[in-house]
Order: C-alpha cells, then sequence, then structure tokens
C-alpha cells in the first residue's frame, strides 16, 4: 500500500487522495501502527490504559478501534499535558494522548507521510524518514566550507502551540479530500487538554507528544522552505530549529527579513530574543544548531548539552549505588558511547575533561565504599584507582577513541 502510494505520488505531484481511510482501519496497518506504538512505549493518557494493559488486550482494542474507523464512531480522548523541565530552567508542554489515540495517529501517519515526502524539500530534515540531526549537521557544514559563513540562527516562538488550525487543515486538505481522514486530523486539533484540574480546548497549535504533530509541523512550514529555495536562500532546517546561510552581513539580513515576513503572514512569530545574526567566523558571533556550537571555524558541544550529558551521568553515579563498579560501568558504556557517536565531530578537547568527570564520579563512589573522609584525597584516588583501573573494567572512554580515529591507518 505504501509503495503504491509512493509511486503514484511520485508520478503526479499535484494528485489529491480521496480514499484513505479504508487504509487506516486495515488490519495490517493498525498492527504496524501498534508496534511503533509499542516500541516507543511512553506513559498512557486520561484513561488510565498503560502500554502493558493495552498489549493485554490488543487483538480486542484495534479490532474494536478498526470497527470505530469504518462506521465513524471513532472519538479522541483528551489530552494530558506535563511540563518537561528544560535545562538551564523553564519547562516544554509535552502532551501525552492514549494508547488508543496513539495507535490511530499512527496509523493515519503511515497513509500520509508518502503523499507529504513527495513534496517536502531536501532542505527539511526534522522526523522524516531517512533523513536524521547528522544529516542536517553535515548540510550545514557543507555550506560553511563553501564560504556562506553570514548565518541567521531563527528561533520560532512557541511553534508547536502556535499552529493556526484553520490554515494548517487548508494545507492537508490540498492533497487529501477523503472527508473522513480530515475529520479526524481535525478532532485531534481539537482535543482537550488537561493538566491537573484544569481543562480547556485549544485554538491552535498541535500537541507536542502526539505522534501525527512532527508531520503536521512540516507539513505548515513546506511552503516556507519552498520560499526560501525560490528566493536562493540556503537553509537547512529540522522541524522548527532553522538557519540560513549566506555569503555576506548584507545577505543575511534580507533573509532575516524575509523570514519574519513570511512568519507574519502566516500566524507565526520569531522569538527575536534568541534569533540572532552574525559571521560565525568572528569569535563572539556564532550559532548553535542541533546540539553543536559552530564559531570560529570550529565545532564546539553547546553548553546545554554538556549539562545534560553530566546531569545523565549524575543520575547513574550516586554515590550510594550498591552495583558492582563492573556493572555501573556497564551501565554507563551505552550513555558514553551513543553521546560520542554524535558529538565525536567536536574539537578533541572536549572529551578529556568529561572523561575525567566520569572517572571522578567512580571514584567517588569507592571512596564512600571504603569509607574514606577529607580533603586532599584526589590526588590518593588517582593512585588508588588509576585511569588503568577503569579501562580494565570496560569503561569507555571518549578522548580514546577520538584519538585512535584520527590515527593515520
Amino acid at each position: 500500500m505504501l509503495a503504491a502510494l509512493v509511486t503514484a505520488s511520485s508520478k503526479d505531484r499535484g494528485s489529491k487522495w480521496f480514499s484513505l481511510i479504508d487504509k487506516v482501519w486495515r488490519d495490517s496497518t493498525l498492527q504496524a501502527a501498534w508496534q511503533q506504538v509499542k516500541s516507543r512505549r511512553g506513559a498512557g493518557g486520561v484513561d488510565g490504559i498503560s502500554i502493558a494493559r493495552f498489549e493485554a488486550q490488543a487483538e480486542k482494542y484495534l479490532g474494536e478501534l478498526a470497527e470505530q474507523l469504518k462506521t465513524g464512531h471513532y472519538r479522541a480522548d483528551a489530552v494530558r499535558r506535563v511540563e518537561i523541565p528544560k535545562t538551564g530552567g523553564g519547562s516544554r508542554p509535552l502532551g501525552i494522548p492514549t494508547i488508543k489515540d496513539r495507535v490511530v495517529q499512527a496509523a493515519v501517519k503511515r497513509v500520509m507521510e508518502p503523499i507529504f515526502e513527495t513534496r517536502f524539500c531536501e532542505t527539511s530534515y526534522g522526523f522524516r524518514p531517512g533523513r536524521s540531526c547528522k544529516d542536517a549537521l553535515r548540510a550545514v557544514d557543507g555550506w560553511l566550507r563553501q564560504g556562506y559563513t553570514h548565518v541567521v540562527d531563527a528561533d520560532l516562538k512557541s511553534y508547536f502551540d502556535s499552529i493556526p488550525h484553520e490554515r494548517l487543515k487548508a494545507r492537508v486538505a490540498e492533497r487529501i479530500s477523503d472527508s473522513k481522514v480530515l475529520a479526524l486530523i481535525d478532532g485531534w486539533l481539537q482535543q482537550d487538554i488537561v493538566q491537573e484540574l484544569k481543562r480547556w480546548t485549544p485554538t491552535s497549535g498541535t500537541p507536542q507528544g502526539a505522534v501525527l504533530s512532527p508531520l503536521l509541523a512540516n507539513i505548515y512550514l513546506h511552503p516556507l522552505d519552498e520560499h526560501m529555495r525560490a528566493s536562493g536562500y540556503k537553509m537547512v532546517r529540522y522541524a522548527d530549529d532553522f538557519v540560513i546561510l549566506c555569503q555576506s552581513a548584507h545577505e543575511a539580513q534580507q533573509a532575516l527579513v524575509e523570514v519574519q515576513r513570511w512568519m507574519t503572514d502566516n500566524a507565526l512569530e520569531l522569538n527575536m530574543d534568541k534569533t540572532s545574526l552574525g559571521d560565525c567566523r568572528q569569535k563572539g558571533q556564532g550559532f548553535e544548531f542541533l546540539g553543536y556550537h559552530f564559531e570560529a571555524g570550529r565545532r564546539l558541544v553547546r553548553k546545554k548539552s554538556l549539562t545534560k550529558f553530566k546531569d545523565a551521568i549524575r543520575e547513574r553515579t550516586g554515590r550510594t549505588r550498591s552495583l558492582s563498579m563492573r556493572d555501573i560501568v556497564a551501565e554507563l558504556n551505552p550513555v558514553l558511547r551513543g553521546w560520542y557517536a554524535y558529538f565525536r565531530h567536536a574539537i578533541a578537547t572536549t572529551f578529556v575533561p568529561l572523561d575525567a568527570f566520569v572517572r571522578r564520579r567512580l571514584r567517588a563512589i569507592l571512596r564512600r565504599r571504603e569509607k574514606r573522609v577529607g580533603p586532599g584525597l584526589c590526588l590518593a584516588d588517582h593512585r588508588r584507582w588509576p585511569n588503568s583501573h577503569f579501562a580494565e573494567l570496560g569503561l569507555f572512554t571518549m578522548y580514546a577513541v577520538r584519538r585512535a580515529a584520527s590515527q593515520p591507518r
């Protein structure tokens, strides 16, 4: 089914799709959607049904959803809203639909995505099949190497909460004319939000955390991608995070004006306090994108990413942990490997202090176990448990891996 949609869409980019709902409630689609939702785990919604409870009666629940979709009796439940703390202060709202609603949204996404993917621009990387943060970073790096060093680092103000419903639905309707699928999307956009004792119906936006939200967000910003490409600008976008790379300060200023105009025309707003413009070759004029900080010809790890990494290490290296040191190391290694795999292109000096930080945390556990207290123990601890001690336990060391990778072969 998906292959047929891709083939047909690629042949006729202006085509509309009139009959899709039968593909949504098809057993194979719902089964695949459920497997996707289950693999991502996550908390349950307002109905109290968890992943485990749904799994125990999956056939029953999927059958009920299929019947409701066939007969038009499916209705979305309210979305449970929680606040997720941000590194450095503040919080980000996260919407948690019920498991049932996530399954139906995943099914709709499987049907809709191939239709819109054929139109999306190469400059868009976020939440798209076969594309990743690393691809977006490679694109940015490529333009910088070609001399596009004057960068507009744009920040959208509460994008997911600000998308205007009617305009979004109009953009979806440009490709989809199945009234039942459009009604599903309309129902999700109007789902009540429940947060503690408060309940309200949103008039704009799509909840961060909903399965379909990233696709809808890309659909709404797709005209921006087209507009900037037609205007000759080099833009790289990952969801609502994007940069525009230019060859001069004048061009960058023009690009910023163009983006501001587009945002105003489309009922969105730039957060000017976080939007910057500068020549990233100059110290103090760098920009941040997807966890990295680009400045003066170097790729650094941004401070928030470093803080988040250290917090993750602290969570796993509390001094009162009772696991064996080998088990603690085994628990740390996936975190270290994953973090290094993403940030391995940062300057090499990034990794030495972070490796030392990890070992200090481990030595603090060992010191407590031996009831060794008092000031001035750092050097003694290092002698008692040298770096080689942790290497023998299999601790992943980022700088060693980076150095080995840079050696000529």
